[in-house]
């Protein structure tokens, strides 16, 4: 996953303005106590990343990897 990609699926799952929100201020203790921000600029992936705030926010599993990527994948 790339950066880009990470972004995207913040934005689709939080929203736009809520998105980097998330990621600044929410402390994941799966990635060692950081935030996201904290742990894409440590090197972290942003793939790991990812799952780790999904877990820490309760996203459910038909989230994950996209609500369009879902829906064509089931529509």
């Amino acid at each position: 996953m790339r950066h880009s990609e990470f972004w995207q699926l913040m934005e689709e799952e939080f929203g736009p303005g809520y998105a980097r929100t998330v990621a600044r201020d929410q402390v994941v203790a799966a990635l060692g106590g950081r935030t996201a921000e904290q742990a894409l600029a440590d090197h972290v992936s942003p793939r790991d990343v990812w799952l780790a705030l999904c877990d820490a926010m309760d996203v459910p599993l038909e989230h994950r990897w996209g609500r369009e990527k879902n829906r064509k994948a089931h529509g």
